[in-house]
């Protein structure tokens, strides 16, 4: 992690002395991963323009366009990321699956006329260890579109919305695939976003029909533009991360908790949200992750949202300003002001960067140990400290140790966190003045997500 924020609390800064006992334990490394590092460096902005112009190339990637053809259409386009998938694959040594999963949507009386056959382009790397049953994924999707939602016919070259996500994905399979991970990662391509998020929700329903353990879901969409307007600024260095502070498939109980703890931002995706903020800006230079405590823009919507509607950890990933005249726009100039979403519009130094961002997120979750299990706070005792308790993680790798995390109830990020080898702690701070979760960390310092405690009498 890098330096945490100093805390204003006299209270917390007199104790520190406690954390130097703790951390005695010989805590993991807190440098960055040279594998993962390396993975990142191997990111090519080139690749990614290549990949983007190549999509742009077949016109139009309208969910409702052509499938039969080989060179225009939402069809030609599956296929030639199919066909990139499985040239990956073979670095693999046969871990790597590719496949189109095909489902047919019937006409919706919105913004789909006839039954039309979507497919969601998944190269899926198998994970090493049997017994480690995590599965993450990274998504873009392939669709493109114009001003009228229903044009099929148009060129929509969708640069930015979205190759530029199924770009990132694309290169991050291709420079992952070589590389064994205990779990299983996803890239995909899912279809049908602009006509109403239909790819996305087709495979979040059969993960959870399949009773998928989906650790978290990295949705990119609109990723490239370093640009924005109204008024214009251009900022290269920053990325926003929108996740859901309440969970969709909360249930009473839960909700009784939350209110009891106040701990809206403390849901699985925000916790997510603030893994990505720490890792990203760990291993990709001079870049910074904004957390939005929003589940997305305003009036606008992603694929990782039906991940959230099944109860899934998920994030969305877009650029900091966004240029609506390159967003769902004909091909035109008017008044000296070109519309549409070219490739020219795109900052692919900008892309490499948020790609990393996704790269070592999902690298550093999937060489971590699963989360610990059953983590809670005492509150029988009426004390001025903290005592905590948690067991191991039922399968996968066992931990080195533990990392419990804290930050005062109106910070946004972690501020403060120390090493434990055993399941239990005992803190010097009560437990009504500051926020803790507890993460499983191996040997190298991989840690997985952060767990908030529930409260045990």
């Amino acid at each position: 992690m890098p330096p945490m924020t100093f805390l204003r609390s006299t209270l917390l800064l007199a104790a520190l002395g406690s954390f130097t006992t703790l951390r005695a334990q010989t805590a993991p490394p807190s440098t960055p991963d040279l594998a993962i590092k390396q993975m990142v460096e191997a990111i090519s902005a080139k690749t990614l323009e290549e990949d983007i112009r190549k999509m742009v190339s077949f016109g139009t990637r309208h969910t409702l366009s052509d499938t039969k053809s080989k060179k225009r259409g939402i069809g030609a386009a599956r296929s030639w990321v199919e066909s990139e998938f499985k040239k990956y694959a073979k670095a693999s040594n046969g871990r790597m699956k590719v496949e189109q999963d095909t489902f047919t949507v019937k006409p919706d009386g919105r913004r789909i006329d006839k039954p039309v056959v979507m497919a969601n382009v998944m190269a899926t790397l198998k994970g090493t260890d049997p017994n480690d049953k995590r599965i993450i994924i990274v998504s873009g999707h392939l669709d493109s579109r114009v001003t009228d939602v229903m044009n099929a016919t148009a060129d929509a070259p969708g640069a930015n919305d979205d190759a530029s996500g199924v770009a990132l994905v694309m290169e991050m399979a291709r420079v992952m695939a070589s590389k064994q991970f205990p779990c299983t990662l996803i890239f995909v391509a899912v279809q049908g976003e602009e006509q109403g998020l239909y790819g996305s929700t087709h495979m979040a329903k059969r993960a959870k029909a399949e009773g998928w353990n989906i650790v978290g879901m990295l949705n990119n969409d609109i990723v490239g533009n370093s640009t924005g307007f109204d008024p214009e600024i251009k900022d290269p260095k920053h990325v926003r991360i929108f996740s859901e502070g309440v969970p969709a498939t909360e249930t009473a109980d839960e909700a009784k908790v939350r209110r009891q703890l106040s701990s809206e931002n403390d849901s699985p995706s925000r916790q997510l949200a603030r893994y990505i903020k720490t890792t990203g800006e760990q291993y990709v230079n001079d870049f910074g992750v904004l957390i939005e405590y929003r589940p997305d823009r305003f009036l606008r919507g992603g694929d990782h949202t039906p991940f959230n509607q099944q109860g899934f950890t998920a994030v969305r990933f877009t650029e900091v300003n966004e240029n609506f005249n390159h967003q769902h726009q004909d091909l035109r100039t008017e008044n000296g002001i070109e519309y549409g979403d070219k490739p020219e519009f795109v900052d692919y130094e900008y892309l490499r960067k948020n790609t990393g961002v996704n790269l070592a997120t999902m690298a550093s979750l999937a060489w971590a140990p699963a989360a610990p299990q059953n983590v809670g706070v005492l509150t029988a005792n009426l004390t001025n400290r903290t005592e905590l308790k948690w067991e191991t993680p039922a399968a996968g790798e066992k931990p080195a140790g533990y990392y419990v995390l804290m930050r005062e109830t109106s910070s946004p990020v972690w501020q403060q966190k120390f090493f434990v080898t055993t399941t239990t702690a005992n803190l010097p701070h009560s437990k009504d003045n500051f926020i803790f979760a507890v993460a499983s960390v191996d040997a190298e310092g991989h840690e997985s997500l952060p767990v908030t405690p529930k409260v045990v009498r």
